[in-house]
Protein backbone atom coordinates (compact mmCIF):
# COMPACT_ATOMS: atom_id res chain seq x y z
CA UNK A 1 0.00 0.00 0.00
CA UNK A 2 1.42 3.50 -1.01
CA UNK A 3 2.02 6.20 1.41
CA UNK A 4 -0.57 8.88 2.22
CA UNK A 5 0.27 12.12 0.45
CA UNK A 6 -0.50 15.34 2.07
CA UNK A 7 0.46 18.90 1.27
CA UNK A 8 2.55 20.89 4.22
CA UNK A 9 0.62 24.51 4.19
CA UNK A 10 3.51 26.51 5.53
CA UNK A 11 3.33 28.01 1.92
CA UNK A 12 -0.07 28.65 1.47
CA UNK A 13 -0.83 30.67 5.01
CA UNK A 14 -1.95 33.91 3.28
CA UNK A 15 -4.86 31.47 2.10
CA UNK A 16 -7.99 30.71 4.77
CA UNK A 17 -7.24 27.14 6.08
CA UNK A 18 -10.56 26.22 4.61
CA UNK A 19 -9.60 27.58 1.07
CA UNK A 20 -6.48 25.39 1.49
CA UNK A 21 -8.21 22.32 2.41
CA UNK A 22 -10.58 22.67 -0.73
CA UNK A 23 -7.81 23.05 -3.01
CA UNK A 24 -5.65 20.50 -1.55
CA UNK A 25 -8.37 17.92 -1.57
CA UNK A 26 -8.76 19.28 -6.13
CA UNK A 27 -4.71 18.63 -6.07
CA UNK A 28 -5.49 14.97 -5.01
CA UNK A 29 -3.97 15.28 -1.77
CA UNK A 30 -4.67 12.55 1.55
CA UNK A 31 -4.36 15.24 4.13
CA UNK A 32 -2.45 17.99 5.58
CA UNK A 33 0.82 18.72 7.32
CA UNK A 34 -0.66 21.92 9.33
CA UNK A 35 1.41 25.00 9.79
CA UNK A 36 1.03 26.66 12.77
CA UNK A 37 0.72 30.41 11.65
CA UNK A 38 -1.87 32.47 9.56
CA UNK A 39 -4.97 30.60 10.70
CA UNK A 40 -4.18 27.46 9.79
CA UNK A 41 -3.38 26.46 13.20
CA UNK A 42 -2.96 28.99 15.96
CA UNK A 43 -1.53 27.28 19.16
CA UNK A 44 -3.06 30.01 21.33
CA UNK A 45 -6.45 28.96 20.58
CA UNK A 46 -6.34 25.37 20.33
CA UNK A 47 -8.74 24.37 22.69
CA UNK A 48 -10.92 21.00 22.01
CA UNK A 49 -13.55 22.72 20.58
CA UNK A 50 -10.97 24.38 17.90
CA UNK A 51 -9.31 21.49 17.43
CA UNK A 52 -12.92 19.91 16.69
CA UNK A 53 -13.42 22.85 14.10
CA UNK A 54 -10.60 21.80 12.53
CA UNK A 55 -11.29 18.43 12.19
CA UNK A 56 -14.83 19.14 10.69
CA UNK A 57 -13.20 21.22 7.93
CA UNK A 58 -10.42 18.02 6.51
CA UNK A 59 -13.28 15.79 7.17
CA UNK A 60 -15.56 17.92 5.14
CA UNK A 61 -13.25 17.66 1.93
CA UNK A 62 -12.12 13.91 2.84
CA UNK A 63 -8.46 15.18 4.20
CA UNK A 64 -6.55 14.16 7.42
CA UNK A 65 -3.94 15.56 9.21
CA UNK A 66 -1.07 13.52 9.78
CA UNK A 67 1.32 16.48 11.72
CA UNK A 68 1.39 19.98 12.69
CA UNK A 69 4.47 22.02 12.16
CA UNK A 70 5.67 24.98 14.61
CA UNK A 71 8.72 25.86 12.56
CA UNK A 72 9.13 29.67 13.66
CA UNK A 73 8.66 29.67 17.17
CA UNK A 74 11.19 26.62 17.25
CA UNK A 75 13.54 28.71 15.71
CA UNK A 76 13.83 31.08 18.36
CA UNK A 77 14.20 28.74 20.76
CA UNK A 78 18.05 28.59 20.41
CA UNK A 79 18.64 30.98 18.44
CA UNK A 80 20.21 34.34 19.13
CA UNK A 81 17.44 36.89 18.35
CA UNK A 82 17.33 39.81 16.38
CA UNK A 83 14.51 41.86 14.57
CA UNK A 84 14.25 39.57 11.76
CA UNK A 85 12.02 37.17 14.62
CA UNK A 86 9.73 39.47 15.46
CA UNK A 87 8.59 38.94 11.94
CA UNK A 88 7.74 35.53 12.02
CA UNK A 89 6.66 35.14 15.68
CA UNK A 90 3.54 35.56 17.45
CA UNK A 91 3.20 39.01 19.57
CA UNK A 92 2.66 37.28 22.76
CA UNK A 93 6.05 35.63 22.04
CA UNK A 94 8.10 38.82 21.13
CA UNK A 95 6.88 40.38 23.79
CA UNK A 96 9.26 42.61 24.72
CA UNK A 97 11.91 41.73 22.40
CA UNK A 98 14.67 40.62 25.30
CA UNK A 99 16.51 38.33 23.83
CA UNK A 100 16.42 35.06 26.89
CA UNK A 101 12.55 36.28 27.07
CA UNK A 102 12.03 35.56 23.37
CA UNK A 103 13.69 31.88 24.00
CA UNK A 104 12.19 31.23 26.96
CA UNK A 105 8.66 32.30 25.47
CA UNK A 106 9.27 30.08 22.61
CA UNK A 107 9.87 26.62 24.05
CA UNK A 108 6.72 27.24 25.95
CA UNK A 109 5.20 27.74 22.64
CA UNK A 110 6.72 24.27 21.53
CA UNK A 111 5.44 22.55 24.28
CA UNK A 112 2.31 24.35 23.89
CA UNK A 113 2.32 22.92 20.56
CA UNK A 114 2.31 19.57 21.60
CA UNK A 115 -0.23 19.85 23.75
CA UNK A 116 -2.60 21.35 20.47
CA UNK A 117 -1.34 18.50 18.95
CA UNK A 118 -2.63 15.85 21.42
CA UNK A 119 -5.86 17.53 21.37
CA UNK A 120 -5.95 17.62 17.61
CA UNK A 121 -5.49 13.84 17.69
CA UNK A 122 -1.89 13.85 15.91
CA UNK A 123 1.71 12.53 17.76
CA UNK A 124 3.89 14.43 15.19
CA UNK A 125 5.53 18.21 14.99
CA UNK A 126 7.64 18.91 13.22
CA UNK A 127 9.73 21.86 13.00
CA UNK A 128 13.01 24.17 13.96
CA UNK A 129 15.08 24.19 16.82
CA UNK A 130 17.18 27.71 16.17
CA UNK A 131 20.56 27.20 16.77
CA UNK A 132 23.21 29.77 18.97
CA UNK A 133 26.47 28.60 16.84
CA UNK A 134 25.12 28.76 12.90
CA UNK A 135 26.41 32.41 12.63
CA UNK A 136 30.33 30.43 13.72
CA UNK A 137 29.70 28.19 10.77
CA UNK A 138 32.52 29.67 8.79
CA UNK A 139 35.77 28.88 11.25
CA UNK A 140 37.25 32.50 11.31
CA UNK A 141 38.25 33.87 12.94
CA UNK A 142 39.63 30.40 14.31
CA UNK A 143 36.37 29.16 16.40
CA UNK A 144 37.72 26.83 19.43
CA UNK A 145 35.85 23.50 19.75
CA UNK A 146 35.23 24.58 23.26
CA UNK A 147 32.72 27.47 21.87
CA UNK A 148 31.03 24.61 19.46
CA UNK A 149 30.64 22.47 22.57
CA UNK A 150 28.87 25.49 24.85
CA UNK A 151 25.96 25.50 21.19
CA UNK A 152 25.42 21.93 22.15
CA UNK A 153 25.56 22.15 25.81
CA UNK A 154 22.95 25.02 25.40
CA UNK A 155 20.71 23.62 22.77
CA UNK A 156 20.48 19.98 25.05
CA UNK A 157 19.96 22.69 28.18
CA UNK A 158 16.63 24.36 26.04
CA UNK A 159 15.10 21.32 24.33
CA UNK A 160 15.46 18.35 27.08
CA UNK A 161 12.87 19.76 29.16
CA UNK A 162 10.86 20.48 26.30
CA UNK A 163 11.56 16.80 24.99
CA UNK A 164 10.70 14.77 27.91
CA UNK A 165 7.57 16.57 27.95
CA UNK A 166 6.83 15.45 24.82
CA UNK A 167 7.55 12.34 25.85
CA UNK A 168 5.10 12.43 28.81
CA UNK A 169 2.06 13.44 26.11
CA UNK A 170 3.47 10.68 23.46
CA UNK A 171 4.24 13.77 21.15
CA UNK A 172 7.50 13.22 18.60
CA UNK A 173 9.22 16.59 17.66
CA UNK A 174 10.74 15.97 13.60
CA UNK A 175 13.45 18.46 13.44
CA UNK A 176 13.91 19.32 9.94
CA UNK A 177 17.55 18.95 9.42
CA UNK A 178 18.29 22.12 7.78
CA UNK A 179 21.16 25.15 7.34
CA UNK A 180 20.69 27.56 10.36
CA UNK A 181 19.22 24.61 12.63
CA UNK A 182 21.51 22.54 14.99
CA UNK A 183 21.66 20.22 12.68
CA UNK A 184 21.85 20.70 9.26
CA UNK A 185 23.98 17.21 7.31
CA UNK A 186 25.24 13.86 8.99
CA UNK A 187 27.72 15.33 10.90
CA UNK A 188 25.79 17.70 13.05
CA UNK A 189 22.62 15.45 13.06
CA UNK A 190 25.10 12.86 15.38
CA UNK A 191 26.28 15.71 17.11
CA UNK A 192 22.57 16.72 17.97
CA UNK A 193 21.99 13.14 18.77
CA UNK A 194 24.53 13.26 21.15
CA UNK A 195 23.76 15.91 23.11
CA UNK A 196 20.55 14.85 23.97
CA UNK A 197 21.33 11.39 24.63
CA UNK A 198 19.47 10.07 22.02
CA UNK A 199 16.10 11.25 23.27
CA UNK A 200 13.11 9.40 22.26
CA UNK A 201 10.78 12.26 21.75
CA UNK A 202 13.68 13.73 19.54
CA UNK A 203 14.02 12.76 15.29
CA UNK A 204 14.13 13.95 12.25
CA UNK A 205 11.70 14.94 9.87
CA UNK A 206 13.94 14.14 6.39
CA UNK A 207 13.60 16.75 3.85
CA UNK A 208 16.68 15.94 0.64
CA UNK A 209 16.32 19.56 -0.50
CA UNK A 210 18.48 20.62 1.84
CA UNK A 211 21.15 17.91 1.34
CA UNK A 212 21.73 18.12 -2.00
CA UNK A 213 23.18 21.11 -2.57
CA UNK A 214 25.59 21.12 0.15
CA UNK A 215 26.49 18.05 -1.18
CA UNK A 216 25.49 15.96 1.56
CA UNK A 217 24.68 12.14 0.75
CA UNK A 218 20.75 12.40 1.61
CA UNK A 219 20.01 8.87 0.97
CA UNK A 220 22.68 8.09 3.69
CA UNK A 221 21.26 9.89 5.85
CA UNK A 222 18.05 7.94 5.96
CA UNK A 223 20.52 4.87 6.59
CA UNK A 224 22.41 6.74 9.57
CA UNK A 225 19.33 7.50 11.36
CA UNK A 226 16.63 5.24 10.20
CA UNK A 227 15.11 4.71 13.68
CA UNK A 228 14.69 8.67 14.05
CA UNK A 229 12.75 9.50 10.47
CA UNK A 230 9.71 10.26 11.91
CA UNK A 231 8.27 12.34 9.30
CA UNK A 232 8.71 13.28 5.38
CA UNK A 233 9.48 16.52 3.46
CA UNK A 234 8.90 16.37 -0.35
CA UNK A 235 11.22 18.79 -1.77
CA UNK A 236 13.26 19.33 -4.91
CA UNK A 237 16.11 21.46 -5.09
CA UNK A 238 18.18 22.30 -8.46
CA UNK A 239 21.80 23.44 -8.48
CA UNK A 240 24.49 24.07 -11.02
CA UNK A 241 27.22 21.38 -12.78
CA UNK A 242 29.70 24.14 -13.34
CA UNK A 243 31.04 27.55 -11.50
CA UNK A 244 28.24 30.19 -10.80
CA UNK A 245 28.08 33.91 -9.97
CA UNK A 246 26.75 33.14 -6.25
CA UNK A 247 28.09 29.95 -4.89
CA UNK A 248 26.38 27.73 -2.03
CA UNK A 249 26.50 30.20 0.41
CA UNK A 250 23.91 32.14 -1.81
CA UNK A 251 25.77 35.38 -2.45
CA UNK A 252 23.36 37.31 -0.51
CA UNK A 253 20.88 36.75 -3.12
CA UNK A 254 17.06 36.43 -3.17
CA UNK A 255 15.80 32.62 -4.16
CA UNK A 256 14.92 32.96 -7.97
CA UNK A 257 18.32 35.31 -9.09
CA UNK A 258 20.19 33.98 -11.94
CA UNK A 259 23.53 32.97 -11.35
CA UNK A 260 22.94 31.43 -8.11
CA UNK A 261 23.96 27.78 -7.94
CA UNK A 262 21.13 26.22 -6.27
CA UNK A 263 17.58 26.97 -5.24
CA UNK A 264 14.73 25.45 -4.46
CA UNK A 265 12.79 23.63 -7.55
CA UNK A 266 9.10 22.20 -7.74
CA UNK A 267 9.25 18.15 -7.63
CA UNK A 268 10.72 16.67 -10.83
CA UNK A 269 12.39 19.50 -11.59
CA UNK A 270 15.67 19.46 -9.57
CA UNK A 271 18.51 17.28 -8.84
CA UNK A 272 16.89 15.01 -6.36
CA UNK A 273 16.93 11.48 -7.00
CA UNK A 274 13.80 10.66 -5.36
CA UNK A 275 13.47 6.56 -6.83
CA UNK A 276 16.28 6.29 -5.09
CA UNK A 277 15.09 7.89 -1.64
CA UNK A 278 11.90 5.69 -1.98
CA UNK A 279 13.59 2.59 -2.06
CA UNK A 280 15.79 3.76 1.09
CA UNK A 281 12.58 4.45 2.57
CA UNK A 282 10.95 0.81 1.81
CA UNK A 283 14.40 -0.65 3.03
CA UNK A 284 14.13 0.99 6.18
CA UNK A 285 9.85 0.32 6.39
CA UNK A 286 8.98 4.09 6.64
CA UNK A 287 5.07 3.93 6.63
CA UNK A 288 4.13 7.47 7.30
CA UNK A 289 3.33 10.38 4.98
CA UNK A 290 4.95 11.71 2.04
CA UNK A 291 4.70 15.30 2.41
CA UNK A 292 4.94 17.83 -0.28
CA UNK A 293 6.19 20.82 0.81
CA UNK A 294 6.15 23.28 -2.29
CA UNK A 295 8.63 26.19 -3.40
CA UNK A 296 9.30 26.92 -7.04
CA UNK A 297 9.84 30.77 -7.56
CA UNK A 298 9.74 30.12 -11.36
CA UNK A 299 6.88 28.10 -11.35
CA UNK A 300 2.71 28.75 -10.44
CA UNK A 301 2.03 27.04 -7.20
CA UNK A 302 -1.33 25.64 -7.69
CA UNK A 303 0.02 24.20 -11.27
CA UNK A 304 3.07 23.02 -9.08
CA UNK A 305 0.97 21.66 -6.14
CA UNK A 306 -0.67 19.67 -8.40
CA UNK A 307 2.01 18.69 -10.86
CA UNK A 308 3.83 17.78 -7.53
CA UNK A 309 1.21 15.49 -5.70
CA UNK A 310 0.86 13.30 -9.59
CA UNK A 311 5.02 13.26 -9.09
CA UNK A 312 5.06 11.82 -5.62
CA UNK A 313 1.86 9.06 -6.62
CA UNK A 314 3.86 8.10 -9.22
CA UNK A 315 7.44 7.95 -7.92
CA UNK A 316 5.98 6.31 -4.60
CA UNK A 317 6.02 2.20 -4.45
CA UNK A 318 5.96 -0.69 -2.36
CA UNK A 319 8.41 -2.40 -1.66
CA UNK A 320 8.61 -6.49 -2.95
CA UNK A 321 7.42 -8.80 -0.23
CA UNK A 322 9.19 -11.82 -2.22
CA UNK A 323 12.25 -12.20 -3.97
CA UNK A 324 12.10 -11.69 -7.77
CA UNK A 325 13.76 -14.81 -8.55
CA UNK A 326 11.65 -17.17 -6.54
CA UNK A 327 9.59 -18.20 -9.10
CA UNK A 328 12.89 -19.91 -10.95
CA UNK A 329 13.00 -22.38 -8.38
CA UNK A 330 11.73 -25.79 -8.58
CA UNK A 331 9.04 -26.47 -5.90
Amino acid sequence: MSRPVTLFTGQWADLPFETVCKKAKSFGYDGLEIACWGDHFEVNKADEAYCRKKNEILSKYGLKVFAIANHLAGQAVCDRIDERHKSILPDYVWGDGDSEGVRQRAAHEIIRTAEAAKRLGVNIVTGFTGSSIWPLLYSFPAVPQAMIDKGYEDFAFRWIPILDKYHQLGIRFALEAHPTEIAFDIASARRTLKAIKDHPAFGFNFDPSHFGYQGVDYVKFIYTFAEKIFHVHMKDAGWSKVPTEAGVFGGHTEFGTPGRFWDFRSLGHGNIDFEQIIRTLNRINYKGPLSVEWEDGGMDREFGAKEACEFVRKVDFPSSNIAFDAAFEKK
